[in-house]
């Protein structure tokens, strides 16, 4: 029974309780396209949210990009918080750039040899083709039709967040900063903190910046734990991380709650 219990408990926060904005999140000014993917073979529906004076001026900006950046899903949510911390100059001016969702099961898993893992949905396991459409597809199209600096970041929670943290170990050239909440390293019998050492002896030199925070959820804590502990025994000069160990908050309200150092932290080094 408290097998079931368990896996029925990974299969809703899979599913992601950040998946639809909450009714306080006003949907901000954005534009809106879509880009018709090879890779992921189908049409996907991008946002773009961008702050105040980007359109009055010549500067080029940081891009942030985020899964689950649909218009009912986290976008507003981001967008909104993004907005506050810049009105009170606690981040620099950035673009965000959401994503969003069609088959999210499919585009934020990876791999998985575990039987129970392929049970969420007819089809898991894309998140390679996910994250080419990201490279090879949508980065162009971004700076493109936007003015934009080389820095990346990219923002997710639970399985978003599983997506952000198996990016950081398998390309990690992709992005400069990296943040996930409640992250599903259970995914694959915890396959990314199994394997954590091996990706980190070939990772890049440029350096990165990492935050992830881990809830009182009992089948992601020991996870995002145990990886602190192989980030601080590794002590990689090139890796800037912080773990953001929060036991008062759940799997559905540690997004909120840790929202905004989170942010503040990755793209200035400040608490």
């Amino acid at each position: 029974m408290k097998v079931i219990l368990s896996f029925l408990y990974m299969l809703a926060a899979l599913a992601g309780c950040s998946k639809v904005s909450q009714p306080n999140d006003p949907i901000p000014p954005h534009e809106t396209f879509t880009i018709q993917s090879k890779h992921v073979g189908e049409e996907r529906i991008i946002n773009v949210w961008t702050p105040e004076g980007y359109k009055t001026n010549t500067d080029s900006l940081p891009v942030m990009y985020m899964a689950d950046g649909g218009i009912k899903e986290d976008f507003p949510h981001i967008a909104n918080t993004l907005a506050k911390l810049i009105k009170e100059k606690k981040i620099s001016p950035l673009i965000l750039v959401g994503i969003e969702n069609t088959q999210r099961r499919r585009d934020l898993t990876g791999f998985t040899e575990v039987e129970k893992d392929k049970e969420i949905a007819p089809v898991v396991g894309g998140s390679e083709k996910f994250r080419a459409f990201i490279q090879e597809e949508l980065f162009p199209e971004i700076d493109k039709r936007y003015r934009t600096t080389n820095v990346k970041s990219i923002i997710g929670e639970s399985a978003s967040g599983l997506f952000v943290m198996e990016t950081f170990f398998l390309t990690p050239e992709m992005f400069d900063n990296y943040i996930a909440f409640d992250p599903s390293l259970w995914w694959n019998n915890h396959y990314l903190v199994r394997t954590a050492k091996e990706h980190m002896a070939k990772f890049p030199e440029d350096k990165k910046r990492l935050w992830f925070a881990g809830s009182n959820t009992e089948d992601i804590a020991p996870f995002t734990q145990k990886l602190a502990e192989i980030f601080k025994a590794e002590n990689m000069p090139n890796l800037t991380w912080k773990y953001s160990d929060e036991p008062k908050e759940k799997h559905s309200t540690i997004f909120r709650a840790a929202k905004e150092k989170a942010i503040i932290w990755t793209l200035t080094g400040t608490e």
